[in-house]
């Protein structure tokens, strides 16, 4: 996400820091390239010529151009703008005060508005007792797929009885159901269309006038770039969009959806889904997105994820060792393992605060499944080596390599990764963000 704009931002910065004095023409050069990078990035032209020009009115100004640090002002500025365009504060999804609070899911077809309306269901599942219900009775199987997500999910379902095809009676029934059933938000997950026409809107209109939504959620696949923006235009124009969720966003999307969504269409995004897992649905967060954008990175989302993904022994087993200054093989599984849940490694290494990380690691092969030899290579050692890494010699690595099933080589890659780790882990625990070698010793676990 953001991969190749980071990357041109990086550069942009890099260029302007590099002056020791800033001119009016070094600023209008790199916002030439500013101009061109977020076009490539599918964002919408108007969007992007209203943000350039207010980085140019504030760049531009004596204090900055003066200033002992231009170069520096100059990105906090670029900073400032791509949050406002973004919108300045989250979004917050919204309960009503009188249950049940019904939100109507909306959207083409193919933008993952099924799997989304599971994803927020689960989520919302902490603090509520969601039910979803499947109103598209039009596409092939799509009862069957929200049945089996929710399934998956452990939330409950609705759907409609053999043969009936009114989706909006299903809607209706959903409710004295939901009662009977103590569910306090419900989830309609509607039909879609390959593109946008009147049936689906009247469809729609009428949904929300029977069963009016205490929010309605526009699903939008983020690889559409800048048809994302009309589309959020036309749906909010007929039926009063609430918010809007951007799917695929861990995919090849180039982010312009992300940028433009609030500016040009009005809606503000209020969750964007960043893999497929059902847990893969974050809030949208205009700052966080603009630092990992400008190659900050997102500590706070990354302390989320691994919030979601560690267990409260596991926390104390990390605190321990680090405050010991110990790192055991053992400590290297624990690590392994939280790394699989944490899902795609490029990922994760976007939110670290750490500019240049991913030309460190580009042309690795981040696949998180080949963690699983390392997995096995660890298990097959004894409890006394794993505790002192440095007793695997000549034969004790081949009956490793062979109790794990792999190769006395790869072996002797994971005792190197050991080391590596065990150097990290001090530097962690020394609270060192400058240092590179946590990108290096991360790539080295995929050798």
């Amino acid at each position: 996400m953001f991969e190749a704009l980071k990357e041109r931002f990086e550069n942009v910065l890099a260029s302007l820091k590099g002056k020791g004095k800033l001119t009016a023409e070094d600023v209008g050069v790199a916002l030439r390239e500013v101009r061109r990078a977020l076009l490539e990035a599918d964002v919408n032209y108007k969007v992007v010529k209203d943000l350039v020009e207010a980085i140019k009115a504030r760049a531009t100004g004596a204090s900055v151009l003066n200033s002992i640090t231009p170069g520096q002002q100059v990105a906090a500025i670029m900073y400032e703008e791509l949050i406002t365009i973004m919108g300045r504060d989250p979004a917050p999804i919204t309960i009503s005060p009188k249950p049940p609070t019904v939100f109507m899911m909306v959207g083409l077809q193919g933008a993952g508005k099924t799997t989304a309306a599971v994803k927020l269901a689960r989520r919302m599942s902490k603090s509520h007792k969601p039910l979803v219900v499947a109103c598209d009775l039009r596409r092939p199987a799509a009862v069957e797929q929200l049945r089996v997500l929710a399934e998956k999910a452990g939330v409950a379902f609705f759907g409609p009885e053999p043969g009936e095809s009114d989706p909006l009676a299903v809607a209706k029934k959903s409710l004295p159901y939901a009662e009977d059933h103590l569910c306090d938000l419900i989830l309609l997950d509607t039909a879609g269309r390959l593109q946008l026409d009147d049936d689906l809107m009247a469809e729609l209109e009428a949904m929300k006038r029977d069963i009016p939504p205490y929010e309605i959620l526009l699903v939008v696949d983020s690889m559409t770039g800048q048809e994302a923006v009309e589309v959020s235009r036309v749906f909010n124009e007929r039926l009063g969009l609430s918010g809007v969720i951007l799917t695929k966003m861990d995919g090849d999307a180039r982010g312009g959806p992300a940028l433009a969504t609030k500016a040009a269409a009005g809606v503000p995004v209020k969750l964007v889904g960043t893999g497929e897992r059902i847990e893969d649905l974050e809030v949208f967060d205009a700052k966080r997105m603009a630092s990992r954008i400008m190659g900050m990175g997102d500590m706070m989302g990354l302390m989320e994820k691994l919030e979601r993904s560690t267990t409260e022994f596991d926390a104390e087993r990390v605190a321990e060792s680090l405050k010991k200054n110990r790192f055991t093989m053992d400590d290297l599984l624990l690590h392994l393992q939280q790394l699989k849940k944490l899902g795609p490694l490029d990922k994760v290494l976007e939110m670290l605060p750490m500019p240049g990380a991913s030309k460190a690691l580009k042309g690795a092969n981040l696949d998180v499944s080949r963690l699983k030899y390392s997995e096995a290579i660890i298990q097959s050692m004894t409890k006394k080596e794993r505790r002192n890494p440095e007793i695997i010699k000549g034969s004790r690595r081949r009956r490793i390599a062979q109790g794990s099933g792999t190769s006395v080589q790869m072996v002797n890659q994971v005792l190197a990764q050991y080391d590596q780790m065990k150097t990290v882990m001090k530097s962690i625990g020394k609270m060192n963000p400058k240092s590179f070698k946590m990108a290096g010793a991360l790539k080295n676990l995929f050798k």
